[in-house]
């Protein structure tokens, strides 16, 4: 654990596990206060984990979720009441620290000197400096001026974020490109179906992400609150200010799990699993192991998500394992899908439906997760058919995958960057903003109508890159973005359907037909995705090599 002491009061810290609770009794505190919204990374433990932990060492804890790095007046005055209510020394965390410290020092702007704030989160090892400016500014942070400044900005370093620092540090090495992340670890989520299968290790799906950002690229371990493109300015966890010319948006999207009422509070546990985070993929192969007879849900929400496949990979790589086993007869599967169709792209529904039917599948359209009780074994759905009249069903279940609601993160949602649903609204060709001229968007945060899947970001980097080139040279835009993405779907172990399609659904495949037909499962898939997309993941799309994925280009206007 990385303890803070800024007063005797009161210590903060990054992210604590379970495990970490009893060491805190044994330091003297008596309680903590969370103030990380649960979901927020992909392999972050929820705070009744650690609520549970707390309760066993005799400390109490309460759960202040502060959203998007942004600390309002309102979170300062919840935790300012929870330092007078709870039993003190206090210890609170969110993912690095920052906004409970912020909370604090709004808090304590009430009774102490501005100086005394910024000594007292200095020598804990934050800098307020842009708090203080928010208080003395009368509870505004101005953007006029910044801490920092780069010519190039980007929001995210996940696969889109450090694939376009990349592809544009190649093409204009000479430009001052910043990362904006606050995470320390950087995952393959690709990955996470097969390790939910039993094929991956879930250790290989994972790197530090300081090995990855490009030699050349600043980054800034931090969490965006709010933009103001007015003012070219990002404002950051802490009230600081990074001020760009250019500036790429691509945080990636939330997994809402609070969305599903007590889904948060069986995640891991009462055989409800999901693939869509890292440290349950391995929960969902021990599932799969370890079941002989009963029901098996696979859930999916309505759309969008991301890699919309995910849901029923995780459906026919179980149903192989029981095939496989001799114990399929004994197990019912039922696909719940809050959508009407199986794929969204009708060329490769009839390879997947035979596969429906060979694990004797159900498959229940129009049915969307909506609650959880993990311990009766139950869940919830709402059934909306076409004209008919809606209504709620209960189903009983073993085990069940789920696959969470998916949203727009809400630092994104509440900004001048969003559409009406909460989208970056950018033009589907070029991926720049269609209000401010300066601002590009890329990967899963995106409104462009194209699959949210790694692929589409492995295209799309070099498609921004370009495109900002251009605009630095004083040209429109040349690059195109045609929607591609790729879905490779694995049906059973070994043998894969590699769905390619862009905009509209038209088939886009990258190979020919007879080396891999992307309509049929086939062998040569599964080693692409198995053997070969990973170190193209790693050692290409994450370097600048734009391997298959050079922009198509038009001529400037």
């Amino acid at each position: 654990m990385d303890l803070r002491k800024i007063s005797d009061d009161l210590t903060v810290s990054p992210q604590i596990a379970p495990d970490d609770v009893k060491a805190l009794a044994d330091h003297g505190y008596r309680s903590i206060i969370c103030n990380r919204p649960d979901g927020e990374g992909a392999d972050q433990p929820t705070f009744e984990e650690v609520e549970t932990a707390a309760e066993a060492a005799g400390l109490e804890a309460r759960y202040l979720p502060i959203s998007g790095g942004k600390v309002s007046d309102s979170d300062a005055e919840d935790f300012d009441r929870a330092m007078k209510e709870l039993p003190g020394p206090v210890f609170a965390y969110c993912r690095s620290g920052t906004r409970s410290a912020t909370a604090w020092a709004l808090a304590a702007a009430k009774t102490k000197e501005p100086s005394d704030i910024l000594e007292s989160a200095r020598a804990a090892g934050y800098d307020m400096a842009g708090v203080v400016r928010r208080i003395v500014n009368g509870g505004r942070t101005p953007t006029e001026s910044g801490d920092a400044r780069f010519d190039v900005v980007i929001v995210g370093g996940g696969a889109a974020g450090i694939a376009a620092a990349s592809s544009l540090h190649a093409r204009k090495p000479e430009l001052q490109i910043a990362i904006l992340d606050p995470a320390d670890v950087h995952y393959y989520q690709p990955g996470w179906t097969l390790v939910g299968g039993g094929v991956f290790d879930p250790e290989t799906t994972a790197r530090t992400m300081g090995s990855l950002i490009p030699k050349g690229v600043h980054w800034i371990k931090s969490a965006v609150a709010a933009f103001e493109p007015w003012n070219d300015a990002v404002v950051l966890d802490g009230c600081r200010v990074v001020k760009y010319d250019r500036l790429i948006v691509c945080p990636g999207l939330k997994l809402n799990w609070s969305g599903v009422e007590g889904l948060v509070d069986t995640l891991g546990r009462n055989g409800v699993t999901s693939n869509y985070r890292y440290d349950l993929a391995p929960y969902t192969w021990e599932l799969v192991k370890g079941m002989r007879k009963g029901r098996a849900l696979f859930t999916q929400p309505p759309m969008p998500i991301k890699c919309a496949g995910a849901p029923q990979k995780a459906m026919y790589l179980s149903g192989d394992h029981w095939f496989r086993e001799g114990v399929l007869k004994d197990i019912d599967i039922q696909f719940m899908n809050a959508g009407g169709v199986l794929f969204g792209v009708k060329d490769y529904v009839p390879a997947l439906e035979k596969y429906v039917e060979k694990y004797d599948a159900t498959l229940n359209f129009f049915h969307d997760l909506v609650a959880v009780d993990g311990p009766a074994k139950t869940a919830t759905f709402e059934v909306k058919k076409p004209d008919t009249d809606p209504e709620r069903v209960t189903v009983e279940f073993d085990m069940m995958h789920v696959c969470p609601p998916q949203t727009a993160p809400d630092f994104i949602r509440v900004s001048p960057l969003a559409d009406d649903v909460g989208w970056v609204d950018v033009d589907q060709s070029t991926l720049r903003h269609k209000r401010f001229e300066n601002i590009w968007s890329l990967g899963d945060v995106t409104n462009a109508p194209n699959a949210k899947t790694a692929a589409a970001a492995r295209v799309q980097a070099p498609v921004v890159a370009e495109n900002i080139a251009d605009d630095i040279d004083g040209r429109s835009p040349t690059a195109v973005y045609n929607g591609y993405g790729s879905c490779p779907l694995t049906v059973e172990r070994g043998k894969i359907v590699l769905a390619e399609f862009g905009y509209g659904g038209t088939l886009q495949p990258s190979f020919p037909k007879w080396m891999i037909d992307g309509t049929k499962p086939t062998r040569a898939a599964w080693w692409l995705k198995e053997q070969i997309l990973p170190p193209i993941y790693w050692k290409a799309m994450l370097r600048g090599r734009e391997w298959m994925a050079k922009p198509e280009k038009v001529s400037a206007s």
